[in-house]
């Protein structure tokens, strides 16, 4: 009898063939709508596979319900959503899909550095108000990217590709990690320091760390007060790093210059949320890896894993 994996959102039929060739594949049949959390709990319990996004909240209450669960392969570089630790004692493997989005990761976020830096997007509303009248000095001045201060809090692949980029715009490059990357400093010529020594020097401070019960509001009034009043905040890695009401109090009071920002703890956004219509934040909708060409990779390596998993006991990229 052929096992059963569960997809909790509808992806391209080239992606899922691997899958239907080994497995009695079930399919949420919604692209831009997740799963509804009775219809997870319910398919999940008949899987031994499920294919999950960083929508679905795999917890201990479903991991219990489900008897015969193998492998939970997350379409993510973070895993968050999951309680791995649980899942692991109940001898279930959770795989995530790293490497195949670094550098469209790292892309974006340097983008989002620029953008915040020269005011793109109020230069872009500026024209589509009618509000361009004359040229003058300081109109929508920003502040120069080059040559600047960079510092980057995460120096795992994603960081290590942003600090390359900063590198093609002689940038100096600040990092700070749980331990320290040798390589990263001989390559990019990058300085390693404390949290607090970053934050005090850096011009733009980028957010690439993983969300952990110890990074939670890693952000929080403290550490805005310890920046430069013209430093630029960007977070591109998980919402939860950040508490947004200090961040907000920064933005609004002039602690900081400005932010740009991929995600938010509570994703989707309204365009009401505090944050959203600042005139010194650039809001995206968690866009990161959002190219058609890394997508595709995450749901293909998605699937590898599990068919790897059910085919030979091993997993591609396990989470550890």
């Amino acid at each position: 009898m052929k096992p059963t994996v569960y997809v909790t959102r509808k992806l391209p039929d080239e992606i899922v063939k691997p899958l239907t060739e080994i497995a009695a594949v079930r399919m949420w049949d919604q692209e831009d709508i997740p799963v509804p959390r009775d219809v997870l709990l319910s398919e999940a319990k008949e899987a031994d596979a499920i294919l999950t996004m960083l929508t679905e909240r795999i917890d201990e209450e479903l991991l219990d319900s489900c008897s015969q669960l193998k492998i939970v392969a997350n379409m993510a570089v973070g895993y968050d959503n999951i309680n791995v630790e649980y899942a692991h004692k109940k001898n279930i493997i959770v795989t995530n899909t790293p490497d195949v989005l670094t550098d469209t990761t790292a892309d974006l976020t340097f983008a989002l550095l620029m953008a915040t830096a020269r005011r793109l997007l109020e230069a872009s509303d500026c024209i589509k108000r009618d509000e361009w009248k004359t040229w003058s000095p300081f109109f929508l001045a920003g502040t120069d990217v080059h040559h600047k201060t960079i510092g980057i809090v995460g120096m795992g692949r994603i960081g290590e590709a942003v600090a390359r980029r900063a590198k093609g715009f002689d940038m100096n490059i600040l990092y700070h990690n749980r331990r320290r990357k040798p390589e990263a400093e001989k390559e990019f010529n990058a300085r390693y320091c404390s949290f607090d020594e970053l934050l005090r020097e850096s011009d733009f401070v980028v957010c690439l760390a993983p969300l952990t019960a110890e990074t939670k509001h890693l952000f929080n009034e403290s550490a805005f007060q310890k920046m430069k009043k013209s430093a630029i905040f960007i977070n591109a890695s998980r919402g939860a790093l950040v508490d947004e009401k200090a961040l907000h109090q920064a933005l609004t009071t002039g602690e900081i210059r400005a932010a740009g920002l991929d995600v938010f703890e509570q994703e989707p956004i309204r365009s009401d949320h505090p944050l959203a219509n600042l005139p010194n934040v650039v809001a995206l909708p968690h866009i990161g890896s959002a190219t058609y060409e890394t997508r595709m990779k995450m749901a293909s390596l998605a699937v590898e894993n599990i068919v790897s998993y059910l085919r030979d006991g091993k997993a591609v990229t396990p989470v550890e």
